[in-house]
């Protein structure tokens, strides 16, 4: 039980780090705003997933903090 939340702990964490690569730019054609709610999105869910908590909940939830994270100046 206890290798298993291990498991999907590194896991989670190798996506974040995984979806930290994405910057601005690369020719996405999307806005800041709209990439980092995608990361967030997906950062969400992987960690909702992790848990064993909902997952569209976990995305919802990481998607708004992607696209308020700068409006609160933690990822400028």
């Amino acid at each position: 039980m206890q290798t298993k939340t291990t498991l999907r702990l590194v896991g989670a964490l190798l996506a974040a780090v995984a979806l930290s690569a994405c910057q601005q730019g690369y020719g996405t054609g999307m806005s800041p705003d709209a990439q980092r709610a995608l990361i967030g999105a997906g950062a969400g869910a992987v960690a909702a997933k992790a848990f064993d908590e909902d997952v569209g909940t976990g995305a919802v939830l990481g998607a708004a903090a992607g696209a308020l994270c700068d409006d609160a100046r933690v990822c400028q």
